[in-house]
């Protein structure tokens, strides 16, 4: 599978649309991510079931900021819309397939309960409502939920 070019616009619904997602956010000007290129592709062709995005962190300003973006590469991976793994610099492709091993070896269903409850946690911290939830969370709900990851991520 060939990668795809994520914009502000298209990340949240790639993100909440696909099981798993990973991404890299790079520049042209940036060495490494040019030598990190051919080993994201080659992985691409590798694992077909995951989508291999890439984020172009000059036309993406906006995109790179909401994400903290400060050092590039940097990859993300989202399973069922959660952020699950994020880390600045190239990978080696051994790592990068043990990590997509990972990655894919995560039950949904547990992921999605784990950041429920962090939710939970977090909006009891802030006073609002801790009712269940469906669950199964709509697009809207994951653009919004992984828009809000990144931002706690990087402590925003």
């Amino acid at each position: 599978m060939a990668t795809v070019d994520l914009t502000v616009d298209t990340f949240g619904t790639a993100v909440a649309e696909n099981e798993t997602v990973l991404v890299d956010f790079w520049a042209a000007w940036c060495g490494p991510c040019r030598q990190f290129a051919p080993v994201f592709e080659a992985a691409s062709e590798q694992y077909p079931d995951v989508v291999f995005a890439k984020v172009d962190t000059e036309a993406e300003q906006q995109l790179a900021a909401m994400a903290g973006i400060t050092s590039i590469p940097t990859l993300m991976a989202f399973r069922g819309g959660v952020l699950v793994f994020s880390r600045a610099g190239a990978l080696p492709g051994s790592v990068l397939g043990e990590l997509l091993d990972q990655v894919k070896g995560l039950k949904i269903a547990e992921v999605r309960r784990m950041a429920e409850g962090q939710a939970g946690q977090q909006r009891g911290q802030e006073g609002g409502p801790q009712e269940g939830r469906a669950q199964e969370p709509s697009a809207e709900e994951s653009i919004k939920s992984a828009a809000n990851q990144l931002n706690a991520l990087h402590g925003r």
